[in-house]
């Protein structure tokens, strides 16, 4: 029996109605749906739309990623949707269709264009209706790899898209092959579903938390102080220092080009053939790490904006971010795009092969990692000489600390249950689960756009934000202040600003700024890149320089969809 959902009316705006239909536009997946309903199987092999005017079409179709068959939201049939790929300088025309019983929406991810054409209920507009359809018209202002999702739960259930932008005037990058690597995550229960989950307990899906086992072990190589050391400071907490995910591989399956790792997606490469991969991060809860055993891979581009080369091993990337390598071919044999979730609790792997029947050695996925102490204390761990030690205490240095934070008098409530005083600033730290595993791993510090930033002012004013979290009760905000009892930010036109990140969690959060570039500064204050989603690790402080040029209504919030639901978000008002 099906129930139908509230409407979500076009009036339905502000900070209320955009959680609303955050949580709302999926609930009808709890309940399920007749079997008949869906006749349509969903693609594995997406189409290219390109040109300027592009239409799209959104609806059900039923997948099996896990064994089991589930319903997911497909654009034109497929999940992920189509490629769209536009070119620089155009004005383009995309028409939206919205076939499911509910309201939806798009976003660009990352494009500069008009407020109205942003795609986010409740700030920019009201979403599409049942049987409607909304054009999107703009002109396309950038080039590179972007991405498309909606901005509701059912982005968890397959509505996104890779797009690629072709530069106006500059000659690509001499490659033989170009493919696009979407990463995401897929569960068969509904994401309302899951979200409940975790408001009842946020360690629902948390199985790698440490037991007496672990404690015996330790015990027997560190001895009995050993053991007890290492768990006195979260103990005394009161924090799992395993919490570094919110949903696992205990619901989650993980997917390449919407394909899991039994059908294995695979690309054709051959020996001495220089390959351009851009990886898009569309997972809703889960960073990836990322490498290709046996190939060395150079960055050249970071959220669609070109960078100075650089060579690695591996890189991390995060819900909303992008990232283009170049991988030059070795040998005549299979080789595994191997992504592993941040918390080792699965992976995804596809194939570069010169034949399609080709399969590649995948290595094991690496053992779980705790948190280090800079992960909780931040700065204060490099002043007790704790910086970077990890389970079996290396001491790898200090860390560049921030001046003591300003917490606001918010951050003192139920909301908050950690508060760093002593932010670190370093740029250069990979992160949980890949410091110290003897590969070349991509920082941010390795991140440098060519030239200086687009706008060379300096700041004329600071805007300090703290990420803040109650983990047991799963509530995620700015300040202590989830979005629905929050005010907007309020930019001046054509002011530059500083926003200061401080987070005061142990999850690292990749904060994203609708409408507006966000310049990446070094600790140090200069220009480092130009990005449009900024991860923030545990206890780390980050600055990056925006200019409000971008009339109207925005949105700047974590890309974790489920803290984002939660009130991790902010409406940003240009006027």
């Amino acid at each position: 029996m099906r129930t139908p959902l509230p409407p979500f009316a076009e009036t339905t705006t502000g900070r209320r109605g955009f959680v609303q239909g955050l949580l709302l536009a999926t609930a009808l997946a709890t309940l399920g749906w007749p079997a008949h309903a869906f006749a349509v199987p969903a693609v594995t092999t997406p189409t290219v739309l390109s040109g300027t005017e592009v239409d799209l079409e959104i609806g059900r179709v039923t997948v099996n990623y896990s064994g089991k068959a589930s319903v997911a939201t497909a654009v034109n049939g497929s999940v992920p949707g189509p490629l769209i790929r536009l070119r620089e300088g155009d004005a383009v025309t995309i028409r939206v269709k919205n076939n499911l019983d509910e309201m939806t929406s798009i976003h660009w991810h990352g494009l500069i264009l008009p407020t109205d054409m942003d795609g986010v209920p409740g700030i920019s507009f009201g979403g599409i209706a049942p049987g409607e359809t909304f054009t999107y018209r703009f002109v396309v202002k950038q080039s590179g790899t972007f991405w498309y999702h909606a901005h509701t739960l059912a982005e968890q259930t397959g509505l996104y898209g890779p797009m690629i932008i072709e530069p106006k005037s500059e000659p690509p990058l001499a490659t033989d092959r170009d493919y696009t690597i979407m990463l995401s995550d897929w569960t068969d229960e509904a994401p309302l579903q899951v979200y409940l989950n975790l408001k009842k307990m946020s360690g629902y899906y948390n199985f790698a938390q440490p037991t007496v086992g672990d404690f015996a072990s330790d015990a027997g190589k560190l001895g009995l102080s050993g053991a007890l050391s290492k768990r006195a400071m979260w103990n005394k907490a009161r924090m799992n220092p395993t919490d570094l995910s919110d949903v696992s591989a205990a619901t989650y399956t993980y997917l390449l080009n919407g394909a899991p790792s039994a059908r294995r997606w695979t690309g054709i490469a051959r020996k001495g053939e220089r390959v351009r991969l851009r990886f898009i991060g569309a997972g809703t809860a889960t960073y990836f790490d990322v490498r290709v055993p046996g190939l060395m891979l150079t960055v050249v581009a970071a959220d669609g904006q070109p960078v100075e080369p650089v060579d690695v091993d591996e890189f991390r990337i995060g819900p909303g971010e992008t990232y283009d390598v170049i991988a030059t071919i070795a040998d005549d044999r299979a080789y595994a795009i191997f992504a592993q979730s941040m918390d080792r609790t699965g992976f995804v792997h596809g194939v570069l092969a010169p034949r399609d029947d080709m399969s590649a050695d995948i290595p094991p996925v690496d053992p779980g990692s705790w948190l280090d102490p800079i992960d909780m204390m931040g700065g204060m761990a490099g002043m007790a000489g704790m910086a970077g030690m990890g389970p079996a205490g290396q001491d790898h240095g200090m860390v560049e600390t921030a001046p003591k934070a300003r917490h606001a008098r918010t951050e003192y409530g139920a909301n908050t249950d950690m508060r760093v005083d002593f932010p670190r600033t370093n740029l250069d730290d990979p992160g949980v689960g890949l410091r110290r595993n003897g590969r070349r791993t991509l920082t941010y510090a390795d991140l440098k756009t060519a030239g200086p930033a687009a706008d060379p002012r300096e700041p004329q004013r600071e805007i300090e934000l703290h990420l803040t979290g109650n983990m047991e009760r799963f509530v995620w905000a700015f300040d202590g202040v989830k979005l629905n009892d929050s005010k907007p930010l309020h930019f001046t036109p054509n002011e530059r600003l500083r926003i200061i990140l401080v987070n005061d969690t142990m999850m690292t959060h990749p904060m994203h700024l609708h409408g507006m570039w966000s310049d990446l500064e070094s600790p140090d204050g200069r220009f480092q890149v130009r990005k449009h989603t900024i991860s923030v690790q545990p206890a780390q402080r980050v600055a990056f320089r925006v200019t409000a040029d971008a009339m109207g209504r925005w949105a700047f919030h974590c890309h974790l969809l489920y803290h984002m639901a939660a009130g991790m978000f902010r409406e940003v008002v240009v006027a």
